[in-house]
């Protein structure tokens, strides 16, 4: 099972990306993505680095609201997602 982290587009380069993960900057491939994305915009990535969806705003805040409150009731080595 994977766990898809919603991140903010920072950069758009051709099929790759620089986003913003749980204030951590990665690089990943938007190889995988049916629609365009654009800085601003947030996307889900999973393991590997690919971003293959592309979601709302306001959902994306909700789900990092909702993976801090759980992830700051595990024990500290689960904050490496």
């Amino acid at each position: 099972m994977c766990l898809a982290i919603p991140s903010r587009v920072l950069e758009v380069d051709d099929l790759m990306a620089v986003v913003d993960s749980a204030g951590e900057r990665r690089k990943v491939s938007l190889i995988l993505m049916h629609e365009d994305v654009a800085v601003g915009d947030y996307v889900l990535i999973q393991h590997g680095q690919f971003a293959f969806e592309r979601v709302d705003a306001e959902r994306a805040r909700e789900s990092l609201a909702l993976m801090e409150e759980i992830f700051a009731q595990g024990p500290a080595d689960v904050r490496a997602w």
